[in-house]
């Protein structure tokens, strides 16, 4: 942040006077890139900049590729689209190709955006192209395994991980993307199991351990990777581990929403799964659905939230709280006359109850 105070006050004149509007796109791309390599809060903004530079110098190959780039992270963020013509992000990626077509990494990244739409056909040759043209690119190398691994071809992403890792060994993302595949390779083996060779397990958590263990050694502030590491520990039985993280991630305070909104869920799939704790698991999706609305992790939280509801009216149909959470989720998700249903029924069932007389005032406020 102290980076992009001085940029501020550096540039700031330059935005200034006619005399100087020619280095308006420099200093608006520049300030995107800067923000762009930040926190994921920052993602906004640095889009807002590209669309300034953008502005001013539309065919600029650059500032088309960090709007690109904006777009696409913000978009991971907020979960998968539905259909690729609402995409913003391939838009953007295709018109990256337009003015340049050799940019490899434009290309492996509307791959990955083409695969989560199904359009298997046109991804698999683009990120082919990509590795053909750039076989020793860093970016275009973690893109495309990470293309493979959800193709589930694992091993050829592990590969791709490790080349990468050559030019940049000290990439904790590098790191990360590792252990994640080996932890889809024992997931997998997990699956099977009996069907192989019972070390084969052992050597898998160690490597998952290994490759988290170096991402966040590397990267202190990496939230997902200790996340995972913690997660690998209750596979391996090693819960007094994971608490210990888990706490540790708790007591954190400079946290972004997202990797907040991540710590939430996974302590909610924790005590849903490992203490079998229903009631702690609602508090830790409730307060994860609370950070931010619209995100992969809200959805997950949503799901999660609303199968122990139902499963909870199903054991008993006068639970109150249950129909209080479904109330809830519903309100959550802008479908007020549901939610006035739910509350309406928790009340009958605990009549009283300022929490749910609270939320019906709300959402009818003339009654």
């Amino acid at each position: 942040q102290s980076y992009l105070d001085k940029l501020e006050v550096t540039c700031g004149p330059l935005t200034q006077g006619p005399h100087v509007t020619a280095m308006v796109p420099e200093v608006w791309g520049e300030k995107g890139w800067s923000l762009l390599s930040s926190h994921s809060q920052c993602y906004e903004e640095a889009k807002e900049c590209f669309a300034r530079a953008l502005e001013e110098d539309p065919d600029n190959t650059e500032w088309n590729m960090g709007y690109a780039t904006a777009l696409y992270r913000l978009e991971s963020i907020s979960g998968i689209l539905k259909r690729p013509e609402v995409s913003q992000s391939v838009r953007q990626l295709r018109r990256v190709l337009e003015l340049d077509p050799g940019e490899s990494v434009a290309r492996v990244m509307l791959a990955l955006r083409l695969q989560e739409f199904q359009l298997q056909a046109e991804a698999n040759e683009l990120v082919e192209e990509a590795l053909r043209t750039s076989p020793d690119s860093p970016f275009v190398l973690r893109y495309a395994a990470k293309f493979y691994r959800i193709q589930q071809d694992v091993d050829e992403a592990i590969g791709l991980l490790k080349k990468a890792l050559e030019f940049t060994p000290r990439s904790s993302f590098l790191h990360h993307q590792i252990g994640i595949c080996y932890k889809e390779k024992l997931f997998a083996l997990r699956k099977n199991q009996g069907s192989g060779d019972p070390g084969v397990e052992a050597v898998l958590i160690n490597d998952c351990k290994l490759h988290f263990g170096t991402a966040f050694q590397l990267k202190p502030s990496y939230i997902f990777a200790q996340l995972d590491f913690a997660w690998i520990c209750l596979m391996n039985g090693e819960s007094d581990r994971a608490v210990e993280i888990y706490n540790n991630l708790q007591s954190l305070e400079d946290v972004t929403p997202n990797d907040k909104q991540a710590i939430e869920l996974q302590l909610g799939l924790y005590e849903l799964y490992h203490t079998k704790s229903e009631s702690n698991a609602i508090h830790h999706f409730m307060e994860g659905l609370k950070i931010q609305h619209g995100t992969k992790y809200w959805k997950t939280c949503y799901t999660e939230l609303e199968h122990i509801a139902r499963g909870q009216i199903n054991r008993n149909p006068h639970d109150s709280r249950a129909w209080g959470i479904l109330g809830f989720l519903h309100r959550e998700a802008g479908e007020n006359s549901e939610a006035v249903e739910c509350f309406e029924k928790a009340l009958r069932f605990d009549r009283g109850n300022e929490e749910y007389l609270s939320a019906l005032r709300e959402l009818r406020p003339s009654t």
